[in-house]
C-alpha cells in the first residue's frame, strides 16, 4: 500500500517505491536505477515509509503534485 499523498507538503510532487519496498517522495521527477529511484540532481527527496514491495516497483512512479497543488 502506498503512502497517503493527501498529507504531503506542496513541494512533494512525485512518489515512487524502490525494489526494497521503501517509498520516497521527490520534488522533481526522479531517475530510475537498477533497484531504486534517485533524485534528479535538483530539489528535495525524503524517505516516507517501507511497505511490501509492489509486484513491479518500476511502475510505481506517479506524479502527485497536480492533485496537491491544483496545477
Amino acid at each position: 500500500m502506498k503512502p497517503d499523498s493527501n498529507q504531503f507538503p506542496v513541494w512533494m510532487r512525485w512518489l515512487a517505491q524502490d525494489a526494497d519496498g521503501k517509498w520516497w517522495a521527490y520534488e522533481h521527477e526522479p531517475h530510475i536505477a537498477e533497484v531504486s529511484w534517485y533524485e534528479n540532481e535538483v530539489g528535495q527527496s525524503v524517505f516516507l515509509e517501507k511497505t511490501v514491495t509492489s509486484e513491479d516497483w518500476t511502475k510505481t512512479l506517479q506524479k502527485i503534485g497536480d492533485k496537491i497543488n491544483g496545477l
